[in-house]
């Protein structure tokens, strides 16, 4: 039997059920909806979460002419007298506010209005309806002909709902699909004020004073505070990743992941894929990130030795955790080295906020982590106060990652102590060496697993001198260099022809133990003739250096070889 075609980057629920995609029912989305029942509904999940998929999945359930095929065999169909009742029954409007980007507002107002167009022209067929007006058509016509102005923009939603309800006598149903991207877009690029004006009245009209509606159901990645563009809206039904209602109809459960590999013949995966991409809780269900089951299910289908990747991570940039950690002052920078480590922290949350208080404090930015997906929660939230986690590995990989960055940026750019760094490797002056990298080492975050084994432990050491010491722009350096009887850690050319750098670098299980790490260092350096590659070239001035680490210290010693 041929398996099912993986949706990477589908996001029509159409295409996915007529083109033979493999797809994890989510209609007791539909169930959910109607039995709680809420004018206004907001659903907050972070991205790639299957927002958009639900979203075209509601509009082919309700939308007049319904192709009721693409719902056999799913749990929506079992309930007959609800889909008797609602299938096919109304019209709706469609808008994803996803591609509403720009670096001026005057771009990014004409994305949408061009959105706003093209949502109405898919109903053209009302500009010949004789159950509307003459007088009634005249704004619809305007932006049909492309010549409506702001008011017309802002009113659109709005009449489209009074048409559609005079032309089908039915009330219509209207879905907003990313409704916060407009205003993400805006604070990144400094025109916030205007656009939440813009969104303000274009809900307004549309989800408080409209009288043609049936319901609306709203998504996102953060809650926008009401006050900010909901003023006055009642009946608003807030569902954010806190909440229990709805907790399994964003992401995939373990019994749906487990599913999913089993009709692969990928079962060998499942704990991989619990280790990287599981962990997240919205409400009371544990969940993970489909778009990363989905892409790493991919790769091991044509490669059973596929190594997992941060999917979620790559599809956009990581502003976010970079402005956090930008932020961070030394009681915050220590609380990210607890949540690397594993550790949970406990934090105030704010579920609500507007945009331009995100920076005012690092307990709003704290919030954003956590409603965004870059943190979760590990249990029930007392009276505001939530247990924060990093989700999986995926995660805590752009944590360590941005870290990193961060570390060059802030640590390498200063050129008066790192020119005293790379000169005392040049005089033999270990202590001064030991002094600068206990500095360093005590300004930056530390990226460490505790419960990582001592080699994993030492590539990181490794890897971090090695970035302080490509600093220098005239050193030739090579890592993992085959010389003499074996690979030295570090071989270091200098701009003298005559002089040689060797470095061997320990971890050490405690202060103690440093010491007898560097010996041990030493000891190999001058075991294995890790000196041989650089005399061979012609230098013959050649310090060996041994330095071992513990967390935040260190300790070097050196010999001329």
């Amino acid at each position: 039997m041929r398996r099912k075609k993986f949706p990477i980057g589908i996001e029509s629920f159409e295409e996915i059920r007529k083109e033979g995609f493999y797809y994890v029912d989510k209609t007791g989305l539909l169930r959910d909806l109607l039995d709680n029942w809420g004018k206004v509904n907001l659903f907050t999940r972070p991205r790639r979460f299957g927002k958009t998929l639900n979203m075209s999945m509601l509009k082919c359930f309700f939308e007049i002419g319904a192709d009721k095929t693409l719902f056999d065999g799913l749990a929506i169909s079992r309930e007959t007298d609800l889909c008797d009742m609602y299938m096919g029954r109304f019209p709706v409007v469609f808008l994803s506010l996803k591609g509403v980007d720009g670096l001026t507002f005057e771009d990014a107002y004409g994305m949408l209005r061009r959105l706003l167009i093209s949502e109405v022209r898919r109903f053209s067929c009302l500009s010949d309806s004789e159950r509307i007006s003459e007088n009634d058509k005249t704004a619809f016509m305007r932006i049909l002909r492309e010549q409506e102005g702001m008011d017309d923009v802002q009113d659109s939603l709005r009449i489209l709902s009074e048409l559609l309800y005079k032309h089908y006598g039915r009330k219509a149903i209207l879905l907003i699909d990313e409704y916060d991207v407009p205003l993400d877009k805006a604070f990144q690029h400094g025109y916030y004020r205007e656009m939440v004006a813009l969104i303000r009245s274009l809900f307004g009209q549309a989800l408080k004073t409209n009288d043609f509606l049936q319901f609306a159901v709203l998504t996102g990645c953060l809650q926008v505070s009401k006050e900010s563009i909901f003023t006055g809206l009642n009946n608003f039904d807030v569902n954010s990743i806190a909440d229990i209602r709805y907790d399994e109809h964003f992401g995939f459960t373990e019994k749906e992941v487990l599913a999913l590999l089993q009709a692969y013949g990928l079962e060998q995966a499942a704990v991989t894929m619990k280790e990287w991409y599981d962990g997240y809780r919205f409400g009371n269900a544990d969940v993970y990130c489909p778009w990363d089951v989905i892409n790493y299910a991919k790769k091991l289908q044509a490669d059973s030795q596929a190594e997992p990747q941060a999917f979620w991570i790559n599809t956009s940039g990581n502003d976010l955790v970079k402005r956090f950690i930008d932020s961070a002052d030394k009681t915050t920078q220590n609380e990210i080295e607890r949540l690397i480590a594993g550790e949970i922290i406990e934090k105030m949350v704010r579920l609500e906020l507007t945009y331009d208080e995100i920076d005012n404090s690092i307990d709003n930015l704290w919030s954003v982590l956590f409603t965004t997906g870059y943190l979760t929660q590990m249990e029930k939230a007392k009276e505001g106060v939530y247990k924060l986690a990093i989700p999986n590995r995926e995660v805590r990989e752009v944590f360590i990652l941005q870290i990193q960055e961060w570390f060059r940026e802030t640590i390498i750019q200063d050129g008066k102590p790192m020119q005293k760094f790379h000169q005392a490797f040049l005089a033999g002056d270990a202590d001064e060496i030991a002094k600068q990298l206990t500095m360093i080492l005590g300004r930056m975050i530390s990226v460490l697993d505790t419960k990582a084994r001592d080699n994993q432990k030492e590539n990181f050491y490794h890897g971090l001198l090695l970035g302080l010491l490509r600093s220098e722009p005239t050193w030739l350096l090579l890592s993992n260099a085959e010389s003499g009887e074996g690979f030295c850690d570090i071989l270091i050319e200098p701009e003298d022809p005559n002089t040689g750098i060797v470095i061997e670098v320990k971890y050490a299980a405690s202060i103690a133990g440093l010491d007898a790490k560097c010996k041990e260092a030493m000891e190999q350096i001058k075991v294995r003739r890790y000196d041989e590659k650089l005399r061979n070239d012609g230098r013959d001035n050649i310090f060996g250096y041994g330095i071992a680490f513990y967390k935040k210290r260190c300790k070097v010693v050196w010999e001329k070889l």
